[in-house]
């Protein structure tokens, strides 16, 4: 029997891309999809069926009732998130208990660390970095002092010795930091609920399991959360998330080996968006930007923020593709542009009469330089066959093909699922 394959599905910009509606739309064709890094800060919406869901923990393949989804030990799990998440999925007919298996490995975010996030943030002042205030940055930041609670906590005897502890710690920090603007006792009650709910589900070591699945012929999707341009390495630092995003994160939040991972499905717009702050040389401040958000609708699916718009950004996306080894890339959101008469590209930054095509290392102050192509200035939203494409758009196509020395293998024209088109 042939071993199986791990395809990786990453946002490679900064996030909101659409990974939920391509994951789901890839789900029949893969046996396991398993998310791999991040938390409740992502938000994966998916529509079908006049029906829309926001998925913020679990991954986006839990609506094909044959497959097994997991979340790899990567990932960080608000039990009290999780519960009010996997209800609704139950409340709408899906029966997710014998489908979803949680990592042992994956890390406990706890109430308190959610109020830390919130005192770092306020600490910074006019420095804020714009986090989704979900406890994300405290939580790995444990991880990675090894003091953190993990799921398999869950089941020792000792587990709320071993939580108070912990929040008794949390508690001092915020004390120290001179927050003391908050009331613990509804979301510490809804918290060891949520953890109690959790326990129901299948906990185990999910890497030794996806490695198994894998032997047997089993092929996975690794669904990425966030994008490459917020990675805590290879991301706009400091302006990042706290996990690592990109294709090495598939490897270390799910325990395979690099040797298991085949294509690589680089995801992004038609134009860019970033929520938060950060550098963002694209950013348009005028009645374009407006337009792009309306038509859009680019409000974040977490926090409903309003997200910076601008045009798609080459130098970005090279970088992200060169990091990730991307094989194939795929448009989202296209039709978005559909009633624009010319279409802006950027192909290199300036400052200070410096010019650069590369990602720099300091991302702040750099101004984009721009090349023009023509729109195409019809409906897309309906299309379902690349040869209807308007030549315009085949011609922007071609377009970013040439300049990332990556093939665009899939185009999506609207939110629905059907409109995701394969090229051949």
């Amino acid at each position: 029997m042939a071993q199986g394959k791990v395809d990786a599905l990453l946002g490679i910009v900064f996030g909101d891309e659409g990974k939920g509606k391509v994951v789901d739309y890839f789900t029949p064709q893969y046996d396991v999809v398993a998310r791999f890094a991040g938390g409740p800060n992502a938000g994966h919406t998916i529509i079908f069926e006049g029906k829309k869901f926001v998925l913020r923990s679990i991954p986006s393949g839990i609506f094909d009732e044959g497959k097994v989804n997991i979340i790899g030990n990567g990932c960080v799990v608000a039990p009290d998130l999780f519960m009010a998440e996997a209800k609704e999925l139950e409340a709408a007919g899906y029966n997710i208990t014998d489908r979803l298996l949680v990592s042992r490995r994956a890390h406990l975010i706890l109430p308190t660390h959610r109020l830390l996030d919130r005192a770092y943030e306020a600490a910074k002042g006019k420095d804020k970095v714009g986090t989704t205030g979900k406890g994300i940055g405290p939580t790995y930041s444990d991880k990675a002092a090894r003091i953190g609670l993990r799921i398999g906590d869950l089941e020792e005897k000792d587990f709320l010795a071993r939580y108070e502890r912990l929040k008794a710690r949390h508690l001092q920090i915020l004390s120290d930091l001179n927050f003391t603007d908050f009331s613990l006792e509804e979301d510490e009650r809804n918290w060891l609920a949520g953890a109690e709910y959790l326990r129901k589900f299948q906990l185990c070591d999910t890497e030794v399991e996806i490695n198994r699945r894998l032997l047997e012929g089993q092929n996975v999707l690794a669904e990425g959360a966030q994008g490459t341009l917020l990675d805590i390495d290879h991301g706009t630092y400091p302006f990042v998330s706290s996990s690592s995003t990109t294709v090495g994160g598939v490897c270390t939040g799910l325990g395979v080996a690099p040797t298991t991972i085949n294509r690589v499905f680089g995801i992004f717009k038609a134009y860019s968006t970033r929520v938060g702050a950060g550098p963002f040389p694209v950013e348009l401040f005028d009645e374009t930007g407006d337009k792009l958000r309306e038509i859009g609708h680019e409000y974040g699916a977490v926090t409903g923020r309003n997200r910076r718009c601008g045009w798609v950004d080459l130098v970005a996306l090279k970088y992200t593709i060169m990091v990730n080894g991307i094989t194939d890339l795929v448009l989202m959101k296209s039709d978005v542009l559909d009633t624009f008469e010319t279409i802006k590209v950027c192909v290199a930054y300036e400052k200070e009469g410096r010019r650069t095509e590369t990602m720099p290392y300091d991302t702040e102050g750099w101004q984009a330089v721009y090349e023009e192509i023509s729109g195409w200035q019809t409906p897309l939203t309906e299309i379902r066959n690349e040869e209807d494409f308007p030549e315009a758009f085949k011609a922007y196509i071609a377009y970013l093909e040439e300049k990332l020395s990556t093939r665009i293998s899939i185009v999506s024209v609207s939110p629905d699922r059907e409109a995701t088109i394969v090229r051949s």
